[in-house]
């Protein structure tokens, strides 16, 4: 295996990994990432983490087949709790996953002292991007790259972070869009939120169908349908 043949998703996570980082990857699907990056001498030594048994011996017969065991260790554990201190990791995927969950592992991770503050967060949420960018803001991080791509017809968008000392105050359209994707405004950027500026109409026809609706949830769509058509204009 080797990084021409991960899917145009991970390939993409994968280039904004440091040359020679000690990356760990969570949720690591099958290892595929830090196989193919250690196979193109990318990564000095990787950590796989898994939560759950199946996708575990996946990982681990992956980077057996690819005779990489002295490089990736592949651990059983959640979220950040795969990483160990004396692993001194410098870059930290998490991928293809929601944007509240990636949130959860991130600040569960800062509770018992699994992030030093010094790796480089590659975070790629399938959903709920803006819960991913609100913590990055709220712990410091500056997002100093984003990617956005289609790949089988789904949109996935990539964010890249590292610490900073002072705080960060990223606006309501820097959260929701991107700081950085909301001012190149790609192809895909504008297809994406045409889709979503579609699904925020057909949801407030629907509420405007139910016999009762909090009117805060309904100012809440209203507000968000409101910013697509400011950033799409």
């Amino acid at each position: 295996m080797n990084q021409q043949e991960l899917s145009k998703r991970l390939a993409a996570v994968g280039e904004f990994v440091p040359e020679r980082a000690r990356l760990a990857d969570i949720g690591s699907d099958h290892a595929y990432l830090p196989v193919a990056l250690a196979l193109t001498n990318k990564i000095e030594f990787a950590v796989a983490g898994e939560v759950v048994i199946g996708p575990f011996t996946s990982a681990v017969n992956q980077v057996k087949k690819n005779g990489l065991e002295q490089q990736i260790t592949v651990r059983l554990a959640s979220g950040l709790e795969a990483i160990e201190s004396e692993d001194n990791i410098s870059a930290i995927t998490i991928a293809g996953m929601g944007g509240a969950l990636i949130r959860d592992i991130l600040a569960q991770g800062k509770s018992k002292n699994k992030l030093s503050g010094t790796e480089r967060l590659i975070l790629q949420p399938n959903i709920g991007e803006k819960n991913v960018r609100t913590w990055l803001m709220n712990e410091s991080y500056q997002i100093i790259a984003e990617h956005i791509l289609e790949e089988n017809q789904k949109i996935y968008e990539i964010i890249v972070a590292e610490k900073v000392a002072e705080p960060l105050a990223y606006s309501e359209t820097d959260l929701l869009f991107g700081p950085i994707l909301s001012k190149e405004k790609s192809e895909t950027f504008i297809k994406k939120w045409q889709a979503e500026l579609k699904q925020r109409e057909h949801v407030l026809h629907q509420l405007s169908l139910a016999a009762t609706v909090p009117s805060e949830k309904i100012a809440q769509i209203e507000e968000e349908r409101k910013q697509i058509e400011e950033m799409l204009a």
